[in-house]
Parts: structure tokens; sequence; C-alpha cells
């Protein structure tokens, strides 16, 4: 049986985190698309721990954030520790709210991240998800691809205008796209040991990194009433013999949690760091792992790729609506690869940290770490990513490419600005906005935006501007005048 052609505007390939997240945004702005995921369900294990502020505040946008944050777990702290205990270097404020609106760090549970996503799209009738289907194929034409897919049903063909491969690290897209990665020269095995919580108090209450060159261990909080332990599997080492039963045994012994967790799952996965060399082929493009990889101790693996769907939906939103041209998606990879690229950086340094294997050099990098918290010059925090500095924006005012805060109101801190503007971009003047096609137009004193005037006005006093234009992604666009932000965007986004 051969299932008749269907058209799309877009196909996705690949119906985890990113790729569900992906095809909610374009199913907000009306774009038909399709998600194709080879697995018949939902992966059950844990795998991503962490989001970030941005990353939940995506998901407000989508309708599932209060959902999520009922199940994550947060703490205050992340500590780098040496062998004897002592903190090399201290993350505070993990817990804080982050400029997204959310707390900072949320540690989670990825299948009920999964879950929440997947059940949003029964209020888009416009967005379909098929299970147990591979893209096997696919064809580039003129203005579209032509796809092939494998099913229990039987084979069929799609047509969609743009493909997205977000199918993984082995991404059968990027592959059949022919593009390469850059190695970042960063490649480990490590164990990953996931534990069921049954007595929380002898349970660590920060996120750890044991800097042991005997053993260099993660030891983080994960959502549900989980817990996560990955250890290091050294040069020499046979995988299968530090994963056994009575080496993880061994290895969980020092933390006393016997009886207060049950292992949910092992598994070995091999730390890498790399980025796609290109994003877009023609109408094909890639997001998430597909086109960049990072090891795991920033926990930014899941935030790029949302980062990336946020990024890319309104751009491939603009060129199907006909508003405008497809150079508009030639922006996408140079915005988020140097943000990519920064977010890996910090995995390697926090990797190099933890994976020092020998003692002379866990030794030397004590005794540097020791120096620096004397003279108070070890970070309190990651530092801030880059902004965008070429793309689409206004690059000469102030702010552009900036991440514009979200804050929340005083009285009600549940109300917050994104549930009052809603999606779209955004014209926010001290004054009366003038009214501009596919724009939110509002003033300060519009009645909806009264409880956050405060919070806007420094802004707006910080970047000495009179008005600013907010991009869907709610990166700025541009400051100045009002009727010229207006202007300089419909020259970009109003006419095709």
């Amino acid at each position: 049986m051969t299932e008749a052609r269907r058209d799309y505007d877009v196909l996705i390939a690949g119906g985890g985190p990113t790729g569900i997240t992906l095809a909610l945004l374009l199913g907000q702005a009306g774009v038909s698309v399709l998600v194709v995921e080879k697995e018949a369900a939902i992966y059950p294990l844990p795998r991503a721990a962490h989001i970030d502020h941005e990353t939940m505040r995506v998901f407000q946008q989508v309708g599932v954030a209060d959902r999520l944050m009922a199940t994550c777990r947060h703490t205050d702290r992340y500590d780098f520790l040496n062998a004897k205990g002592k903190v090399l270097m201290r993350f505070d404020g993990a817990s804080a709210i982050g400029r997204g609106g959310w707390p900072a760090a949320n540690m989670i549970h990825q299948p009920s991240v999964e879950a929440a996503l997947r059940d949003r799209l029964s209020n888009f009738p416009n967005v379909e998800l098929r299970c147990a289907t591979a893209l096997i194929g696919y064809r580039p034409m003129a203005d579209a691809v032509e796809a092939d897919l494998s099913s229990a049903i039987g084979p069929g063909t799609i047509r969609a205008r743009f493909l997205v491969g977000a199918d993984g690290a082995r991404s059968p897209v990027r592959e059949a796209a022919g593009i390469e990665f850059d190695n970042l020269g960063f490649e480990e095995p490590w164990l990953v040991v996931d534990a069921i919580v049954t007595d929380p108090s002898r349970l660590p209450t920060a996120n750890l990194q044991i800097c042991d060159p005997e053993r260099p261990t993660t030891c983080v909080l994960m959502g549900e009433g989980r817990h996560r332990w990955e250890f290091m599997i050294k040069p020499g080492e046979d995988p299968a013999e530090v994963s056994s039963d009575a080496s993880v045994a061994r290895m969980l012994a020092p933390w006393n949690v016997e009886g207060a967790v049950t292992i949910e799952r092992k598994a070995v996965y091999t730390f890498r760091a790399r980025v796609a060399r290109r994003w877009r082929s023609g109408n094909v493009l890639l997001a998430g792992d597909a086109a960049h990889q990072t090891p795991p101790f920033a926990g930014q693996g899941l935030c790029s790729g949302i980062r990336d769907a946020a990024n890319l939906s309104w751009k491939l939103a603009a060129v199907i609506a006909g508003s405008a041209s497809q150079a508009l998606l030639d922006s996408y990879q140079p915005e988020r690869e140097p943000n990519a690229r920064a977010t890996i950086a910090m995995a390697i340094m926090m990797g190099r940290t933890v994976c020092a294997t020998s003692r002379w050099s866990a030794f030397v990098r004590d005794t540097k770490f020791r120096l620096a918290r004397a003279l108070r010059l070890t970070p309190s925090g990651p530092p801030a990513y880059p902004p965008i500095s070429t793309g689409t924006i206004l690059a000469a005012t102030h702010g552009a490419g900036s991440y514009f805060p979200q804050p929340c109101a005083t009285a009600d801190p549940a109300l917050k600005l994104d549930d009052v503007l809603g999606p779209g971009p955004w014209l926010i003047a001290r004054e009366a906005a003038p009214a501009a096609d596919r724009l939110v137009a509002t003033g300060l004193d519009a009645a909806g935006v009264a409880p956050f005037r405060a919070a806007i006005t420094a802004w707006l006093d910080s970047h000495a501007a009179d008005a600013v234009l907010v991009r869907p992604d709610r990166y700025v666009f541009g400051t100045g005048r009002p009727g010229d932000l207006a202007a300089a965007w419909q020259g970009i986004i109003g006419q095709a």
C-alpha cells in the first residue's frame, strides 16, 4: 500500500523537544506542519536534565511552562569540588528569576517535557505528528523538498516547502545534505546513572562536579524525584566493566545512598563538542543536535535546540506567508552559531576543569583555583552568552541583538509580560506607538502594560531609547524612534 502524496509548508524530521517546539511555534503562526518521528513513543528514560529561563519562556509561549514548572526541581548552587571536598568554583543564584521571567536553572525529567509538548499539538489542527515513521530520503526541488517516508501502513511521499532536520546527533537529514562537522576537540566517554529517589533527605541539595582525578564525577538533581550521577570512563578502562552493577555500586558507595535511591538506568555516552559547518542547504535546514552538540557540563544541550526553534520559527513563518524573502533564512546560522559555540566553549571549560585525571594536573588546577578564589577572581556564575551581532537587527542602535527581559507584575508575580502582549513582534514606546501591520504596538500608558511600566522604562532609560522593537524570539531588533523602528521592520518583514 502506498499513501497518496500530501503537501505541507514544513516537514520536520524528529519528534524530540526541538522538533515539537518548532512545530508548535509554526502552528501558532498558521503554518501547516508534519512532524515524523521514527520511534513509536516517547523515550521513557531521562536524557537532558536542565533547562534555563530562556527555554522556559519559549515553553510559556507554547502553553506548557506552568505544567513543567510543577515537575521541576531547583537548587541555588552549582559547586565544583576537588578530591578533598574543597570548593574550586561556585555558581550561585541558579534558583533566582532570570531575564526570561523564570528561574535561571530548572532541573527536569525529559519524558515529562516531551509529553507536555506533544499534548499541546492537539490545539493546532494544522500540525500533525506521525510516530513510527521514518524519513528515508528526500529530493530537493526548485521551491520545495520531496521526501520519502516509511511506516507500518506503507511507503509515502510528502512534498513540503521546507524540510527541517531536528533528527539528532546522527541526523540522516544532515548526512544526506553532505554537511560535515567542525570538531571542537572534546570527546570523552562517561557512564550516566539515573536513579529514582525514595529518601531525598539523603541526597545532595546542590548540583556538584567532583574534580577528583581518581574518578571525575557529576552529581545533579533532576525533575520528578530523580537524581543523576555521571562517572568519567578513564583511558584504558572497559566501558562494559565500568557500567557493571558491581562497579556502579562501588562508585555510589561514597555517596551513602543505598536504600535511598533505585537505579532507573545506566548508559555509556560519549560527550562531544561539534558544530555543523552549514545549517542550511537550500530549503533544508538543521536544528538542535543535528546542528550542534555540546558536552553536558553547562546544561545547554536541550536549551540550544529550543533557541534554534525560536529563532527559525518566525523566519520560516514570514517566508511561507509571503511577507519576507528567503534571504531572511540566511540570518539563522549567523545569529545562532556564535551563541551555540559560546555555550559549547563554556561546557568545554567546565569539562576540562572536571576531567583532569593525573594527580599533578589536578594539583596545578587546584592551586590556580585556590589563588583565584583568594583574589575573588573566580566567576560567580556562567558568563553572559554573546548577543546577536549580525543578522536581522539594527546593529547601529543601542541594545540591538540583546535579549529583551520579561518582567513580572509587582503585584502579581504570576502575571508576565509575554502573557499580556502575546506572540509576534512588539513595538513598545514611551508614548503611544503608531499602529503597524504585523506588529503589536503599545505605549507604556496602555492599561495592559501598566504593571510592567517601571521595568520597561528602566530598560529604555538604560539604552537611551524612546522605543524598542522586540522580535518574536524576544531578541531586540533595535531601539530608537517608534516610527523609524516600524518602518525598518516593515522593510525586512513587510514585503517579499
